[in-house]
């Protein structure tokens, strides 16, 4: 299904979906930065800019996120979903990738189901910025998001990659077909990081990466955790309870693989116990250990972590510095 909107249509479409979903759409903030934030039908969109500051992932894994809660007696309550499941408009090929990522690892048995109170029956639209399967990066479908827009000089094409998805397109004017037409220099960007990302994921495969790299890339870290916390495919938590009285609340909260706790055991040992392993174990996990256990890089290079890294150990610095000098040629 293909349909076209125009700029009333487009608002028209996100009303209607406010009705039924609890809409988060991309607005500009004071400080510049743009971040998904609950629709009112007033706030300004922002559709084009640098990319959301805040990964979209966070709203079906948040940061802390209570599991349960435990009564003096024993008895346990488990938090319901919301009335309305969520609905996020606006996200681009890295986020939903980082999403459908989410999804396998949450769903693989044992399934989560903290996770997928959030996930289940929400609703994804992509604004990619080309179109179709045949036609983009990461071969949409009802899998990556229920909705793809695709920018056309003052317009939207819009395709509907889910039943919920087409749903909601079925009253609006019909698209020209004509106008899908892969504008390749869009992807020129995309195609080169991945070429990058595979190169370093071979590397590392290969195990052609000495430890006196991860020695010097780990000197740089500062353990401020940024890299994890903006990254949409980390899944590390640990566990927390907290006494309110008659209640015990027992949450989960992100973790991060570069701090030295992350692997401690109870008996005071830790396998990951030197700032080199664990950056080694960092970049390992997202480019080679992902991709045996699930055929591909736990990165989908949005460049978060490199903006946010101030020392310039970001995913796409790192394969870069490696891919130079490990890479093809190198001895």
């Amino acid at each position: 299904m293909l349909k076209q909107l125009n700029r009333a249509d487009l608002d028209l479409l996100l009303t209607q979906i406010s009705d039924e979903y609890r809409l988060q759409v991309p607005q500009l903030l004071a400080d510049g930065t743009r971040q998904l934030a609950g629709y009112t039908g007033e706030a300004e969109l922002s559709l084009t800019g640098e990319v959301l500051q805040r990964k979209p992932s966070a709203f079906f894994f948040p940061q802390t996120q209570r599991l349960l809660d435990i009564d003096t007696a024993g008895a346990v309550a488990v938090p319901q979903p919301a009335e309305k499941p969520l609905a996020l408009f606006g996200l681009n090929q890295a986020d939903l990738a980082g999403i459908r990522f989410l999804d396998r690892f949450f769903r693989a048995a044992p399934a989560d189901d903290a996770y997928l109170r959030q996930r289940n029956g929400a609703l994804l639209i992509g604004l990619t910025g080309m179109a179709g399967p045949d036609n983009c990066f990461l071969s949409l479908s009802a899998g990556d998001c229920d909705i793809e827009l695709v920018a056309v000089k003052e317009s939207w094409l819009a395709l509907g990659h889910s039943s919920d998805g087409e749903k909601l397109l079925q009253n609006f004017p019909e698209g020209d077909k004509t106008q899908l037409v892969r504008m390749r220099h869009l992807n020129e960007g995309t195609a080169a990081e991945s070429d990058l990302l595979q190169q370093a994921s071979q590397l590392l495969i290969e195990d052609r990466v000495p430890d006196q790299f991860w020695m010097e890339i780990a000197d740089r870290c500062i353990l401020c955790s940024g890299c994890n916390l903006v990254c949409p495919t980390c899944s590390c938590f640990c566990v927390q309870d907290r006494n309110r009285g008659e209640i015990t609340e027992r949450s989960r909260v992100w973790d991060s693989c570069q701090l030295d706790a992350f692997m401690r055991e109870a008996s005071g040992h830790n396998p990951l116990g030197t700032d080199a392993l664990r950056t080694r174990r960092r970049i390992h996990h997202k480019l080679a250990a992902d991709v045996e256990r699930w055929g591909e890089f736990g990165c989908v290079a949005c460049g978060r972590c490199d903006r946010t890294c101030p020392t310039g150990i970001g995913m796409m610095a790192v394969a870069e510095e490696m891919v130079k000098c490990f890479g093809p040629g190198k001895p």
